[in-house]
């Protein structure tokens, strides 16, 4: 009787819509990103707002993304293995001034870089004392290690920056920095179709442009950080261990995974990602360490950890988001960041339109809504207030979350005090 049930109960299966969904992921994914690209270019050429996508707001953007994007990977892999990391602000605080100081005694940036890394590794040993071994709650730890961070670093800074020619005490001495590299004859060949301002081939040519000129080592690394990411935890036999001990730790232990030492490997790892993310910001985004540097970013690589579905590819787009953004009202581009609000409101009509043939009537009416208040915001005034043009990364991070329509799922052990069976 219980094999006849066995043999005639229903299997969870995907069904075939969803299966070829999970097959043509990437292609879809891509032509996402290339649809939005298009319809950037587009808005390009109709306001006349050169720099919305140019190579210098390209190389900015890699900028401001890089850390944020460490930041969120190094959240990525501590969650995943089910340890929730607030602590990332402090991590990075930790990895600013430990790859200042090293970089500055020794005059050489390299082993500034593993002197940072370190630092943040540091700060994830901490957080996985506190939170494996001893069960404290994630968040007071993460929480715990940030206010310990920026005391502890503001209390160094004055024992060895403050007497240094250069440095006080709030900031290092400047610091050597990292070589970059340029793909050679790009910029030439390319640099005159980018002036010419042709409808998405000039667009296509500021892009390349602007990921192969004067690009720091560094930064280069990171961006090959994420794609490793994504096939070390889901292409590998180690990955899926980890992975497990997120999901269902009473499962990967009674299959003989060590489940403390890959919570701890993956929030030692979370740290050394935060800590390089701060590396770059004292010493490839600037020369110098500042206290209170990292300005919020290991919160807001959380929020696109969360915006990517605790997946590699798409925290990238969510830091890139954010990078954007910023750097646009950086560079002082207010009329562009004014022509934003013609691309919100057609991504806000596509948005419409799937919400429609998906049967939500209600959300499609909405976002028809908030898109002619957008277009008629934009088509009757000029420029954008002040503190909303500083603020944008902000708004348009939040704006794209509330929007998304993808089922966000977290690990489903995450955050959980977990022993083993046969513990107290």
């Amino acid at each position: 009787m219980t094999q006849t049930m066995d043999r005639t109960a229903p299997r969870d299966t995907p069904s075939a819509p969803a299966r070829l969904l999970g097959r043509w992921r990437g292609l879809w994914i891509a032509l996402v990103v290339l649809a939005a690209f298009a319809a950037l270019s587009a808005v390009r050429a109709l306001t006349g707002q050169n720099p919305l996508t140019d190579s210098g707001t390209v190389q900015a953007t890699l900028a401001f993304a890089v850390p944020i994007a460490m930041a969120g990977l190094g959240g990525l892999w501590a969650e995943r293995a089910g340890i929730v990391n607030i602590g990332l602000e402090g991590m990075m605080v930790f990895g600013t001034w430990c790859g200042a100081y090293v970089a500055w005694v020794t005059g050489d940036p390299w082993a500034g870089l593993a002197a940072g890394v370190l630092g943040g590794v540091l700060g994830g040993l901490i957080h996985a004392l506190a939170t494996v071994t001893f069960g404290v709650d994630h968040i007071v730890s993460g929480v715990a290690i940030n206010i310990l961070a920026v005391g502890a670093m503001r209390y160094l800074s004055i024992l060895f920056f403050q007497e240094a020619p250069g440095g006080g005490a709030s900031q290092s001495p400047p610091l050597p920095g990292f070589p970059r590299f340029s793909v050679p004859f790009v910029a030439e060949v390319l640099g005159p179709v980018q002036e010419q301002r042709i409808f998405l081939v000039s667009d296509l040519a500021g892009l390349i442009i602007g990921l192969t000129t004067g690009m720091s080592v560094i930064t280069l690394l990171a961006i090959l950080l994420v794609p490793a990411s994504f096939l070390i935890l889901w292409k590998t036999p180690f990955g899926l261990r980890l992975r497990s001990c997120g999901e269902n730790p009473d499962a990967a232990e009674s299959l003989g995974v060590p489940v403390y030492r890959y919570k701890y490997l993956a929030v030692l790892v979370s740290g050394g990602l935060a800590g390089l993310g701060g590396v770059f910001l004292a010493m490839v985004a600037s020369n110098i360490y500042q206290e209170g540097q990292t300005n919020g970013r290991g919160y807001i690589g959380l929020a696109a950890m969360i915006f990517g579905n605790w997946r590699p590819g798409g925290l990238a787009m969510g830091a890139g988001l954010f990078g954007y953004t910023d750097a646009l009202q950086v560079r002082g581009a207010t009329a562009a960041v004014h022509a934003l609000l013609l691309l919100i409101a057609i991504a806000l009509l596509a948005v419409a339109v799937y919400q429609w043939l998906r049967g939500r009537r209600v959300a499609a009416v909405v976002s028809v809504a908030l898109a002619v208040v957008l277009g008629a915001w934009f088509a009757f005034t000029d420029t954008l207030p002040r503190e909303l043009v500083t603020y944008s990364p902000h708004i348009a991070t939040l704006l794209v979350m509330a929007l998304a329509t993808q089922r966000l799922r977290a690990p489903a052990a995450v955050g959980r005090q977990w022993r083993p069976r046969g513990g107290s």
